[in-house]
């Protein structure tokens, strides 16, 4: 597709580069007094040329020019777009869902040091402790054979105070981009999801998806399931199929986070987005793994470790 690349190791990488300027939501601002719309340029060109306006005519030009560039400079949502969501249904999602979702974090011990390497979500399966992720959130962990990689779960409480558990690696399906992860936490940190179905999605139902973007942790976002069954690629290179397509923001940091219906199931694991060519930013065409496929898969991590549900766990 021209203009856009498709992003599946989708968890957040920290890099070493000076971070962006942070802009308000809804707001344009520029970098350069070159970025600017030319709307200012010309008032100062109108400024100069005082001599050929009354002082009347220039300040009702100045309050023109002055309106035109507030309408310029700040984006507002159409009362359509607004009118998607149902802030209390919103509502009702994110306090019946919260309490499952989990952040990843990864860590590079290096020179007796954990340095921070990226983060992802996850939720919580069951109360023994059994995180869900995605594989590539914890690829470099999994992979690890020599103790430089850690990977951390954090669980936050009801007063929104998280505390990191060390992980332990359950098992892989790098096909399907699916993670199993333990920790040994207080039993009643635990509230696992409500599983739903993808069996019966449809095109246009809302749904939300909870998670870490960019670490801000606990981040709930909405939209509707724009398509069914796209065939989305997998870390290893191979395809994933019966993929569910959503408008619902998914960033950095999203991956491994639960996407749910309107009565707060999960029917999907966030995995990956579209994103425009040399720009980071997301297309708004994001993907999720259907529950239904997480269900054939995490089963079998949990008992055997390995997808295809064979052999006795640890080992062949």
């Amino acid at each position: 597709m021209p203009g856009l690349h498709i992003v599946v190791g989708h968890s957040l990488v920290l890099s070493t580069r000076p971070p962006k300027r942070m802009t308000p939501c809804g707001t344009q601002r520029y970098d350069s007094e070159q970025e600017r719309p030319s709307v200012c340029h010309e008032h100062t060109l109108q400024a100069k040329s005082a001599d050929f306006a009354t002082e009347s005519q220039l300040c009702r030009r100045q309050a023109l020019l002055g309106l035109l560039g507030g309408l310029t400079l700040t984006l507002r949502p159409s009362p359509a777009s607004a009118g998607l969501i149902d802030e209390r249904q919103a509502d009702k999602v994110f306090e019946s869902a919260n309490q499952s979702v989990v952040s990843i974090a990864d860590y590079k011990v290096a020179n007796g040091n954990e340095v921070s390497e990226g983060t992802g979500s996850g939720f919580m399966w069951d109360t023994y402790g059994h995180i869900v992720t995605n594989y590539h959130c914890v690829a470099k962990f999994a992979t690890d054979r020599i103790g430089a990689q850690v990977t951390r779960v954090g669980i936050a409480d009801a007063n929104g105070d998280t505390t990191e558990y060390p992980a332990s690696l359950v098992g892989t399906d790098a096909q399907h981009d699916i993670a199993v992860l333990l920790v040994d936490a207080p039993e009643q940190r635990f509230v696992p999801v409500q599983v739903g179905t993808s069996a019966d999605l449809r095109t246009g139902q809302s749904v939300y998806a909870i998670g870490n973007p960019l670490g801000f942790s606990k981040t709930l976002t909405a939209g509707v399931v724009s398509g069914l069954n796209r065939a989305i690629p997998s870390p290893v290179g191979t395809k994933t199929y019966g993929a569910i397509q959503t408008d619902a923001a998914i960033s950095a940091g999203n991956s491994g986070g639960p996407l749910l219906d309107s009565s707060a199931r999960v029917i999907g694991i966030n995995t990956a987005t579209f994103t425009r060519t040399g720009t980071g930013r997301s297309s708004g065409v994001n993907f999720a793994l259907p529950i239904d496929l997480v269900m054939t898969v995490v089963p079998n991590l949990i008992v055997y470790g390995n997808a295809a549900g064979k052999g006795v766990k640890g080992g062949s």
